[in-house]
């Protein structure tokens, strides 16, 4: 009984502390390549609709 709260003992004085900070500036997730295929791709279809609805002023 002894043994096992030494050994609880010593474990707990082996943990050591862990500190979570935020930092000071925020956090910035670049997503602008997406959105832009996305646009690019999109306006490409449009236009692709477009010529074909109107090919003879083209």
């Amino acid at each position: 009984m002894i043994a096992a709260g030494a050994a609880m003992l010593s474990a707990g004085l082996l943990t050591g502390c862990i500190n979570v900070t935020a930092p000071d500036e925020p956090i910035v997730i670049e997503l602008n390549i997406n959105i832009r295929q996305e646009v690019i791709y999109r306006l490409a279809e449009d236009a692709a609709n477009t010529i074909d609805e109107n090919a003879d002023i083209f």
